[in-house]
């Protein structure tokens, strides 16, 4: 995989079919992006766990934290590091022992090492991205904003279950 560039093919199917999210790094500083970050995940329907041993126990953005990966207790989909690029090897390392699926290394976040690692284990890999951003281009909805999308469609955003825009990201194929 180049991780340079990713299709949007790959992209949107990480976003579709992964609903688990840990985001490590979580902060409670409400101007932190990892905080408006989950706050969005969840608006999307996303299950967002919080996870930073500081912070453990305490509740940011409306979820419980965590201190580990490890005492989450249940499936992970999508590891989503919001730590520096070096401390991004041990998230990977941890992410592969509790079974996730996706190591997403926020903007900013590049570790080459810890995406071969994570590749060689059978985990998809996304580095320097944001899946905030990623979610509001496919989706359409970033356009709205402001923001090139890269996607120039005169149809609606499609709609998810109960009314919201919930994890439906359209396919301009």
């Amino acid at each position: 995989m180049n991780h340079d560039t990713y299709p949007d093919a790959y992209i949107r199917d990480i976003l579709l079919k992964h609903a688990v999210f840990a985001v490590v790094g979580a902060s409670a500083k409400t101007t932190r992006p990892s905080y408006y970050v989950m706050k969005y995940l969840a608006a999307k329907g996303y299950d967002v766990i919080p996870v930073s041993p500081g912070l453990g126990g305490r509740t940011v953005a409306d979820r419980v934290v965590v201190p580990s990966l490890a005492e989450i207790g249940r499936p992970v989909d999508v590891v989503d590091i919001f730590r520096n690029s070096d401390a991004a090897f041990a998230v990977t390392e941890e992410a592969i022992r509790i079974g996730a699926k996706v190591i997403w290394m926020q903007i900013g976040v590049r570790n080459d090492a810890a995406a071969r690692l994570a590749e060689e284990a059978g985990l998809k890999v996304v580095m320097n991205r944001c899946p905030k951003i990623e979610y509001g281009r496919l989706s359409g909805e970033i356009g709205w904003t402001g923001v090139n999308s890269r996607t120039l469609s005169s149809r609606r955003p499609l709609l998810g279950p109960k009314g919201g825009q919930q994890r439906t990201l359209r396919d301009e194929t």
